[in-house]
């Protein structure tokens, strides 16, 4: 295929994958009611609980679980981007197809196969990220809870409780993606396990520093188990490298079966034939060289007195 037709043919596939997210996009418009009311639980609970502190053990009647809308448009903002949000995981199998389908003709067989495999590890895997996340902000909201007055009624803006933990769930699922990564970079022959196992302090201490700065809550629960959960997923990745080595034989030296005093086979070795040399062939005589000329006399200066330029 011609450059143009690789444009017209990832076109298609986009516009493909468009029509499937805006058709997810329908459905998560019908579920999001339901979805926002799975995304506040962790809030409504935390709410309910304080609430029943503060009345002595008593739960006032009427009481319900309220979220501030700052704008007029904030409520259906909110709808539609919980639409977007189901649209693309509702959608996720077409429109992945579609990206395979593009890349897929460039891949040999066994590129293939490893991509199969990386396909389905990453969706199980962002999913238990994403359910970790949510795990994590209900610890991590009952956190910064503790701090406010008792006296003080919470009551949280819509939009950004939303952002917040779909936030969250995107960082978790993201980075337990990251084990995936250094398969990769092992099959490709790029880091041998022994090497990666070597490296696990840094890995350690990296994973930290990234959970400290992605996560979007000041309370340690999330830091602490998104970097434990990545350091663990970074010593299964490990293991895998380790195993992957020994099974391509990558730690074993080529003289590793042949003992100290035991001398190698010449069968091993496959010398290419030397093709004999064609005969020289007589050469053609070389001309005498022509002589140089004598050099011409070099005229006299005439002078200044009788030399005219061109404006004189």
């Amino acid at each position: 295929m011609t450059l143009l037709e690789h444009l017209r043919e990832l076109r298609t596939r986009l516009f493909r994958a468009s029509i499937a997210i805006v058709l997810g996009m329908i459905v998560g418009y019908l579920l999001s009611t339901k979805v926002l009311e799975i995304l506040q639980d962790p809030y409504c609970d935390l709410a309910k609980k304080l609430a029943i502190e503060h009345n002595n053990g008593v739960l006032e009647p009427g009481w319900t679980c309220g979220f501030v809308a700052l704008k007029v448009t904030d409520p259906l903002l909110l709808r539609l981007k919980i639409s977007l949000w189901v649209g693309l995981i509702v959608s996720a199998p077409f429109w992945m197809y579609q990206l395979w389908a593009f890349v897929a003709p460039g891949l040999h067989r066994k590129e293939r196969r490893w991509a199969y495999v990386f396909a389905g590890l990453a969706a199980p895997l962002f999913a238990a990220g994403a359910v970790l996340a949510f795990i994590v902000v209900s610890k991590g909201l009952e956190f910064l809870v503790s701090f406010i007055n008792p006296q003080t009624t919470i009551m949280l803006e819509a939009m950004s409780y939303v952002d917040f933990v779909t936030g969250m769930m995107l960082v978790f699922g993201v980075a337990f993606e990251f084990p995936l990564g250094i398969m990769l970079a092992n099959i490709a022959g790029i880091a041998t396990g022994k090497r990666l196992l070597g490296w696990w302090r840094i890995a350690v201490f990296i994973f930290f520093v990234f959970a400290a700065v992605a996560t979007p809550t000041a309370d340690p629960f999330g830091m602490t188990f998104l970097a434990l959960a990545m350091s663990i997923l970074y010593f299964a990745a490990v293991v895998f490298a380790l195993v992957n080595d020994k099974r391509k034989g990558r730690n074993r030296p080529s003289y590793a079966g042949i003992g100290d005093d035991e001398v190698s086979s010449l069968d091993d070795y496959e010398v290419e034939p030397v093709e004999a040399a064609s005969p020289i062939d007589g050469y053609d005589p070389v001309d005498a060289p022509s002589p140089v000329a004598a050099p011409t006399p070099v005229e006299k200066p005439r002078p200044l007195d009788s030399r005219w330029d061109d404006i004189t």
